[in-house]
């Protein structure tokens, strides 16, 4: 015991030759004077002379090396007897391992010979020890468990390969958090080396991988040469989403979002989620006529399905996505924060995103680093993901690495959020099942991302059309000889007699047999018991449509509520003032601006329960200076949230990172499944949902279309031509016009307070189920003229255009100028301006679904029209102008027509010259009020 104490002792970290001078120079006042040092040394120097005081043999050496002040005598005089290696020696060999031993691992199963050599290379030439060094003891001191031994170098450096250059490449070292260092090194050190599946567990694992083969090939023979994104090369992923599903219920996750691209999908949705195989024949002979909608292809489609075992139930939603291969991990990420803010209590371990990626596009596009970025900020944290890099080390005919990345790994991009990233050889199903749940139990642990990099190939081309030797042909040479992971683990197991041949022949037939039936593919992996399947997955409808007609007396207290601040808040003058006039608004019924119509409309929802979500770039004060949601005391920065005083919903508003793509993608997911909350996402610029084009594209104007997936999400495009160049101004109107069919979406451009309001409670209110694009203001959000009474408020509705009712009753009205937005404004103060009365100025407030049948109901009324215009501010080839034509082409009798007025064609939208565009705007006012008088005299 006394010897174990010494040794303990004499290997404490302070103990090296390192530090030799700096504690030479402490030992030395010690000397002097034993209480002139620190109690920390003090004790320290009186431990090593009590335990060398008794040993005879070495009293008179031990006391003479302290006299002499060496330390480094101290640590020589113990180790030389037991012929140590120097603990600096040993500590550099061992951290080389833990930081670089991913480099030397075998988690390439294309190139096992690279591997041999390289971790031949790694020998005591390598770290520079001598001969005479090469049958030293060496104690490793293990900061987490208890201290090692090893006989020789040898020994020890074969011990360190075996850890951390196996099938498993552990990378951890970019980690700056210690716990979670500590812990990923003790989890490996302890459990990787000693793991151990009984053979239950290893019948299981082939089971998985039987299967996963066995049903690509039938497909192939059923199917040759049509496109299926095949598995073969990393049929490992199989039983690894068997293991998470599994695992994870018994951790207690009640929910699984996944999210994958093309390759595997088709084996997923059968071996994973029980697709029936009769289904998925149908779609491949195009006989799936069971929705009216276009549909997409088979690889995009999505499923949903129930699992079961004796620790719980499980949901697993595999979403549908376009091709756009990473997208879909931001929508992910979106589902899966509804679903935990729905909670009474805020849970991350009841629910896991899984999202699985290609190698390529994993690095190569860029909304993996938004979607990464934003993974542990506030409001859009959802306690980490299980990604699973689906490495086939070939983009669809790109493998040179210098031609695929500027990075060392495809997962180099996840060390920015310092998570731990393990590269495993798919031809070790094992390895890959202890990968996943050491995946687990980290982010259940730590509340963050845990990256698989499961290293295989891909045993055909990008599609099953594609002849892969053409561009890399001794790769394909190489895959050509190459047993498949099924094959490999089989003669595994059959020669350590757990399965044989005839019995894995039958699981074969079995199997075929299920598929021929085009049956549903129960398949029990451990506790796991498919049990139930869920046809459609459309939570997005209200059972009822709240109808509830607004009351003066509620409107009034909660704008009296949301706008009572805090007695003993210091709040910014401004600010102050802004909560000042809201509430004069409700108090005197003044004048409602935009920001106070808004924040009530967000009120009355909450008080009638439906929840509320806002995201966006500085979302929280608005670019504009109108929201201030969040008011923050100015001397220590406290933030207050009127709203979130207001019970029955749930009010949130986060400014979100610098981001469109990912961030959009985020609220689009979001959106799907959480049927009583508004989701917002608001642009700073509506230009700058150019960005996310693609979830614009491909989820939002699309998704019901293709997948019959349907949304509520709001977009807010602030939208107006004001001189501050071309990405601040439009919000490219005329885009979103193209994408709208089958009433898949509503546009509109409200231009008075009461509107917004109106329009937000209608539509989140409202039982039918679409996204709502709302072209917002600018500089008119403080325009007196588009200010709303308070009866306007509590006893109006949103109108999708808007007249004055006076000119409107009169019957000398000749001409009629349609338009929508701001310009609206400026026209009607210029009419105003020359006095002309026989004009009817008319706001289109909805843009789409436009409301023909009013209009036409307008013209007819007024018999005596001879011109009808439309005036707009953005230029003719932009802008609502040629959506407006059409339908005024179809609605007008032959007689009449409708006359374009604005800017000639332009390939910017705005000019960013405020003089230029004063003068253009005035240009086109005049203009109108010219073409008027002109027609008149004719």
């Amino acid at each position: 015991m006394k010897d174990k104490n010494k040794n303990y002792i004499l290997n404490e970290s302070w103990i090296n030759p390192i530090n030799q001078k700096y504690i030479e120079n402490i030992y030395k006042k010690y000397l002097k004077n034993n209480n002139s040092v620190d109690k920390f040394w003090k004790k320290k120097f009186k431990t090593l002379k009590k335990f060398f005081i008794n040993k005879k043999k070495n009293n008179k050496k031990f006391i003479n090396s302290l006299n002499n002040t060496n330390i480094n005598g101290i640590k020589k005089n113990f180790k030389d007897s037991f012929l140590f290696l120097s603990s600096d020696k040993i500590l550099k060999i061992y951290n080389f391992f833990k930081e670089q031993g991913h480099r030397y691992s075998n988690i390439n199963p294309l190139y096992k010979n690279c591997f041999i050599k390289n971790i031949n290379s790694l020998n005591h030439n390598f770290f520079n020890i001598s001969k005479k060094d090469l049958n030293k003891k060496v104690i490793l001191k293990k900061q987490i468990s208890s201290i090692k031994k090893f006989s020789n170098v040898n020994i020890f450096i074969n011990y360190l390969k075996k850890i951390y250059c196996n099938t498993i490449g552990f990378e951890f070292s970019h980690i700056n958090f210690k716990k979670e260092k500590k812990w990923i090194q003790n989890y490996i050190e302890n459990k990787w080396i000693k793991k151990d599946f009984n053979n239950k567990k290893k019948k299981d694992i082939l089971k998985s991988l039987i299967y996963s083969e066995t049903f690509e090939k039938y497909i192939n023979s059923k199917y040759p040469g049509y496109k299926r994104f095949s598995l073969e090369g990393n049929d490992s992923l199989i039983p690894m989403l068997h293991e998470i599903i599994s695992f994870s219920i018994k951790k207690n996750v009640s929910d699984f979002y996944i999210g994958m691209a093309h390759r595997g999908r088709l084996n997923v949705l059968i071996n994973i989620l029980g697709k029936p195989a009769k289904k998925l024949f149908q779609e491949f002979d195009g006989k799936n006529f069971s929705s009216l909608n276009n549909g997409d292809v088979k690889y995009h489609l999505g499923f949903y399905s129930q699992v079961s075992t004796k620790y719980g139930i499980g949901n697993l939603n595999l979403e549908y996505n376009p091709s756009h291969l990473e997208i879909i991990n931001p929508v992910i990420m979106g589902l899966s924060r509804s679903y935990l803010d729905s909670l009474n209590v805020f849970n991350s371990t009841k629910v896991l995103p899984i999202m699985i990626h290609g190698d390529a596009s994993f690095i190569g596009q860029g909304v993996i680093q938004e979607t990464l970025n934003m993974s542990q900020t506030s409001g859009y944290n959802i306690g980490g993901s299980i990604h699973i890099i689906i490495n086939n080390q070939i983009g669809f005919t790109t493998s040179k690495i210098n031609d695929m990345r500027s990075s060392h790994y495809s997962t180099d991009i996840a060390k920015m959020i310092e998570s731990p990233i393990l590269h495993i050889n798919s031809d070790d199903p094992e390895a890959c099942i202890f990968a996943v749940k050491m995946a687990i139990k980290y982010r259940k642990k730590f509340k963050k991302d845990v990256f698989i990099d499961l290293i295989g190939y891909r045993r055909n081309g990008h599609n099953e059309s594609d002849d892969p030797t053409v561009t890399q042909p001794l790769m394909y040479k190489i895959i050509k000889n190459h047993p498949t992971v099924k094959t490999i683990y089989l003669k595994k197991l059959i020669k350590k007699k757990i399965v044989t041949e005839n019995k894995i022949k039958k699981i074969i037939l079995n199997y075929k047999k299920m598929l021929d039936l085009g049956s549903t593919i129960f398949f029990n992996y451990g506790s796991l018991r498919f049990n139930s399947f869920l046809k459609n997955k459309n939570n997005n409808i209200h059972k009822k449509s709240v109808t509830k007609k607004y009351c003066y007396k509620e409107i009034k207290k909660l704008g009296i509520k949301i706008n009572t601040l805090p007695s003993n808040f210091h709040i910014h003058p401004l600010v102050k003032k802004i909560y000042s006039d809201r509430m004069n608004m409700i108090v005197s019924e003044k004048n409602f601006d935009w920001g106070a119509a808004e924040t009530l409309a967000y009120a009355y929802l909450l008080k009638n329960g439906i929840s509320c979500r806002i995201s966006g770039e500085d979302v929280i004060r608005g670019t504009f200076f109108h929201r201030h949601s969040i008011i923050y005391d100015q001397k220590n920065e406290k933030s207050y949230s009127p709203l979130k005083n207001i019970k029955h919903g749930k009010f949130f508003i986060w400014n979100s990172t610098l981001s469109e793509e990912a961030v959009l993608a985020f609220e689009y997911g979001y959106s799907l499944r959480n049927k009583n909350t508004l989701t917002i996402w608001e642009a700073q610029f509506g230009d700058f949902s150019n960005s996310a084009q693609i979830v614009i594209d491909q989820f939002i104007s699309s998704g019901k279309e293709k997948w019959n997936q349907n949304s509520r999400i709001v977009l807010f495009l602030p939208h107006g031509h004001e001189g501050q160049g071309p990405e601040h101004s439009s919000a490219r109107i005329e885009r979103y016009l193209q994408l709208c069919s089958k009433k898949n979406m509503k546009l509109c451009i409200p231009t008075t307070a009461s509107q917004i309001f109106h329009l937000l409670c209608k539509h989140a209110l409202n039982k039918i189920s679409s996204p709502l694009i709302i072209f917002t203001p600018k500089s008119f959000l403080r325009n007196p003229l588009s200010r709303s009474s308070f009866n306007e408020i509590y006893s109006g509705k949103f109108k999708k255009i808007i007249i004055d009712k006076n000119i409107f009753e009169k019957k000398n009205i000749t001409k009629i100028i349609f338009c929508s937005g701001k310009i609206y404004y400026e026209l009607l103060e210029h009419q105003k301006k020359i006095n002309i009365k026989n004009l009817l100025l008319i706001r289109i407030e909805q843009l789409y679904p436009f409301p023909k049948n009013t209009v036409l109901k307008i013209i007819l009324k007024n018999i005596n029209i001879k011109n009808i215009f439309w005036c707009q501010e953005e230029p003719i080839n932009q802008g609502p102008w040629n959506y407006i034509k059409n339908i005024f082409d179809k609605i007008l009798f032959k007689k009449l027509s409708i006359k374009y007025v604005g800017r000639s064609k332009s390939s910017s939208s705005a000019t960013g010259n405020i003089h230029i565009h004063r003068q253009d705007q005035l240009k086109i006012i005049k203009e109108v009020f010219q073409k008027i008088a002109k027609k008149e005299k004719i």
